[in-house]
């Protein structure tokens, strides 16, 4: 962010709940020593005469530490290193039941000194603060403005409670090497060269330390550090009718010892590129199909993060909307919205499933609230919203799911560890032999198999499992008609014992675990897309070279 909001403080005072940040929590980070000492600061003199005190502040600073690089055709395209520090500061007027919380009185934002410099931290804390008390204030006059054009059914307050906590964590910092990182991206992106019709051959990495600092004037001190790891491969070709043909896939782990091997990788890529030759050799979609159709546990996750993720979210509907939330869940809540036989939880308390680190992972959130498994959907029936502090109907406090979704964003309620389960799973090869026996019922030569699904839930690896002999044909071009909320709650008819774990790093952390699923029927149709013109004459002949792992 490149905006810089800047004001100037007038002469101020204030009365609020006393600090209880712990003896000698954080004294050695400066960062942190800086906003207590703001923070105090403006406990003690923020008033302007004739405008309502705060009886809120809240200082949130966000540290993030980035390598990317980036290689093509067996070259470095790109490579970068970075460093951010954002600030967002939050001063809300009138009370717990009604405050300022609304347009202009969401925060004020600045881009923070890198310099661990107390005084230039604490310069901008003032400032930003500041602002923060005049908007809000200004906000809060509109809002109640604006609720007089409403009757309200029933009252939600706009902020809840929260008991203090402090949680002073260590820093994140990267680790890498990075001369074997990049000579791994050139190897991988180097397979070009035994794929000639490639046009699209990239690897990239993205790494990032995110450190995270949260005071309050409630007594809350939170510090907090998070790595991500991401190395990922792209790949694109056309088919002889000039479909275009896409694969992306890599690695998203939480550790840097967790990432694979320059062998591993390679593999990696080669087994990706080999995908995309098989694509353009494979048949069409038919114009339509409706059947069954099983979804490998990768499909599954995109799924469950779309339908369920999403909507289970307690979301505070716009001003005057009577609304418990928002979303296709809005007026489940205590109904069923699965079959019977699943149940997901939210516990981002848990910090290895499977064998691998959950990206989900914290153990207090960017409200300062401390993390708490939530059982959202139990036996099929929706039980739970994940909420934040901003309350909704029939959930007045939080549970531990406040977070912000990028730093200049305030916390709302987002997912941790969104953990899929079935009371009654089955094998790999049960669930393949039962897709083939319901594909006998409705008399269909064949059922599908979805391995993975692209933009818009549209499957990119998706095989025709043929019933004569139980064989795997893969196909090209298809879409999903009536893959929704509904056909999850209706069609959805058996879960593997399969544990697959999906991180998540856009936007916020988070991560998926789940079986693979069959549903009993869904349509499928021939994708309605414009095929593009091939390339007028080949690409140059290069020299092949020997992949390391092929």
């Amino acid at each position: 962010m490149k905006r810089r909001f800047l004001t100037v403080l007038c002469s101020l005072s204030l009365s609020l709940t006393p600090l209880a940040f712990g003896q000698n929590a954080g004294t050695d980070d400066p960062v942190l020593s800086a906003m207590k000492a703001e923070l105090a600061r403006s406990k003690s003199q923020l008033k302007i005469e004739g405008m309502p005190a705060p009886y809120y502040i809240d200082y949130r600073i966000t540290d993030i530490d980035g390598y990317d690089a980036e290689a093509a055709f067996g070259s470095v395209r790109s490579e970068v290193r970075t460093r951010i520090r954002f600030v967002r500061v939050v001063v809300r007027v009138g009370d717990y039941k009604q405050d300022s919380f609304y347009a202009q009185g969401t925060g004020s934002i600045e881009l923070l000194t890198l310099d661990n410099d107390e005084q230039a931290i604490r310069h901008q804390l003032w400032l930003a603060t500041d602002k923060a008390y005049k908007d809000a204030t200004e906000a809060l006059t509109a809002k109640q403005t604006m609720l007089k054009q409403f009757t309200v059914e029933q009252d939600v307050d706009d902020f809840a409670h929260a008991e203090p906590v402090v949680s002073i964590g260590p820093l994140a910092k990267l680790q890498y090497d990075r001369t074997p990182l990049v000579h791994m991206l050139k190897e991988a992106s180097g397979l070009y060269r035994n794929y000639p019709d490639l046009q699209l051959c990239d690897t990239t990495l993205r790494f990032q330390a995110i450190n995270r600092y949260f005071l309050t004037s409630e007594g809350t001190a939170v510090r907090s550090g998070q790595s991500v790891y991401q190395m990922l491969v792209n790949g694109s070709a056309q088919a002889a009718d000039g479909m275009r043909l896409d694969r992306n896939n890599g690695y998203t782990v939480a550790d840097a010892r967790e990432l694979p091997s320059e062998k591993e990788f390679v593999a990696y890529a080669g087994k990706l590129f080999d995908s995309l030759k098989q694509l353009r050799e494979a048949p069409l979609m038919e114009e339509e199909y409706r059947g069954p159709v099983l979804f490998g546990p990768d499909a599954a996750a995109d799924i469950f993060a779309d339908f369920i993720g999403e909507n289970v979210l307690g979301m505070k509907p716009q001003l005057g909307q009577p609304a418990r939330t928002r979303g296709q869940f809005a007026t489940s809540y205590k109904n069923r919205v699965l079959p019977e036989f699943l149940s997901v939880t939210d516990d981002p308390t848990v910090q290895m499933l499977a064998g691998k680190l959950l990206m989900g992972y914290y153990t207090v959130d960017d409200e300062g609230v401390k993390a708490a498994k939530v059982g959202v959907i139990e036996n099929g029936k929706l039980e739970n919203y994940l909420t934040s502090r901003e309350p909704i109907r029939d959930f007045p406090t939080s549970n531990g799911h406040g977070r912000a979704r990028l730093p200049i964003n305030p916390p709302g309620p987002s997912l941790g560890n969104l953990i899929v389960s079935s009371s009654e799973p089955v094998s790999a090869a049960q669930l393949k032999q039962k897709l083939i026996e319901l594909c006998k019922q409705h008399d269909l030569p064949y059922g599908y198999y979805a391995q993975t699904l692209g933009q818009g839930r549209s499957p990119r690896m998706l095989t025709r499992i043929w019933v004569k002999d139980g064989h795997e044909e893969l196909v090209r071009g298809a879409q999903f008609g009536d893959l929704d909320t509904r056909s999850l709650r209706s069609d959805l008819i058996a879960a593997g014992d399969d544990v697959y774990v999906q991180n998540r790093p856009t936007n916020i952390p988070h991560s998926i675990v789940s079986p693979s699923v069959l549903f009993d029927e869904l349509e499928l149709k021939r994708a309605n897309r414009n095929n593009e013109k091939l390339p007028e004459y080949p690409a140059p002949t290069p020299q092949k070279t020997t992949a390391l792992a092929r």
